[in-house]
């Protein structure tokens, strides 16, 4: 494994942070997150001229073709500017599922147009049960057909399809299908929205099976947990700028142990979860035996650290640190939504042991 990252990666880094500092800094976060679906056409058709909708899929459908450490890299810049509306959604959930289940028609007729920057969509997975274990899905289609709920489905108002995870199978759902009704739910993170789609013996068109979904939900969580870097590092700028020019007694914060002590803090879980998630990255780009035990592992790391870095950040803050002027409560919002997102920290740890059981590795006299 190359630890280092290349001079394309490091230029394709580089050339987000740019583009997301200059097309979406934080006043036009801030704008889009208080609009009903924190989307921009602009920006959106900006993100297509950059490559970014299509950024790991393959070439005959319109894509890139670059890899899953690429897109880690992508979605840490997208993090630090706390992108709003439904990249994540479309690129990465959408466009990874389809690719991993759909049919090469299928491909074409619902990632092709994801690819180029034409079409929005996102998928519908929990339930009332609210558990990310596919296992747990009830909603099953019958004769074509879908009935049922879903929750906490991100982005789903600005989708012109929306893709269903059923017991049964895969199913693309247009938006202006008869029996669809989309509703707006409270969300923790103002610039990813939140909804309830319910389905009323709507019309969908299945495009696999489930038995492939593992692989793109596991490129879907390591893409989140490369997110909650970005987060957790624009925190600790944002912190360590203040603690430089914030006085107390005379002086800058910065200069008292406590304070010092609480942004190593800081800077340790950040780096830690950035290494983790460039492994998860590397791992499913080479196919590794232990590809979903890393993405685990980075998802887990990055839940827990996020939290902390937010809640060291804040309070060095103090005060200001609640203030909706400061950026700083926006980033604990996205790192407390995306938290929950694929599974916390005990799903994942769970996740891990229930792997180890299942090969077997642990021996009756160290269980």
């Amino acid at each position: 494994m190359q630890f280092g990252l290349s001079e394309s990666q490091e230029f394709l880094k580089d050339s987000a942070r740019k583009f997301f500092a200059g097309e979406c800094p934080s006043a036009e976060m801030r704008r889009l997150m208080e609009t009903d679906t924190a989307f921009d056409a602009a920006l959106w058709s900006k993100l297509t001229d950059q490559g970014y909708t299509g950024i790991i899929f393959p070439e005959a459908y319109g894509g890139v073709g670059l890899g899953k450490v690429e897109l880690m890299l992508l979605m840490e810049e997208a993090g630090r500017a706390l992108l709003p509306g439904p990249f994540f959604s479309t690129v990465v959930l959408a466009g990874s599922v389809i690719d991993a289940v759909a049919s090469s028609a299928h491909k074409q007729k619902y990632l092709a147009p994801i690819c180029r920057g034409e079409t929005r969509s996102t998928v519908a997975i929990l339930e009332a049960n609210a558990s990310w274990n596919p296992r747990d899905i009830q909603l099953t289609a019958s004769n074509g057909k879908l009935t049922g709920e879903k929750y906490f489905v991100s982005d789903a108002a600005v989708a012109d399809f929306i893709i269903v995870v059923a017991l049964n199978g895969v199913f693309a759902v247009n938006s202006k299908a008869p029996g669809l009704k989309i509703s707006p739910m409270t969300a923790m993170d103002l610039t990813r929205k939140l909804y309830v789609v319910e389905f009323n013996n709507t019309l969908a068109e299945e495009i696999g099976a489930t038995t492939n979904l593992a692989r793109a939900f596991d490129v879907a969580t390591a893409a989140i947990a490369a997110e909650l870097v970005g987060g957790m590092q624009r925190t600790l700028d944002i912190t360590v700028e203040y603690a430089k020019t914030r006085k107390q007694f005379g002086k800058p914060i910065g200069i008292f142990q406590a304070v010092q002590h609480q942004c190593a803090d800081m800077y340790l879980e950040t780096e830690s979860s950035r290494s983790a998630v460039y492994y998860a990255g590397w791992a499913l780009e080479e196919n590794s035996p232990d590809a979903s035990t890393a993405v685990s592992i980075a998802k887990m790391y990055a839940s827990d650290a996020a939290r902390t870095v937010g809640n060291r950040g804040i309070q060095i803050h103090g005060g200001m640190g609640f203030t909706w002027e400061n950026d700083v409560h926006l980033y604990y919002r996205r790192a407390k939504g995306s938290e929950t997102a694929f599974g916390d920290a005990t799903f994942h740890r769970e996740r891990i042991a229930s792997a180890v059981i299942d090969s077997g590795t642990v021996s009756a006299k160290s269980a």
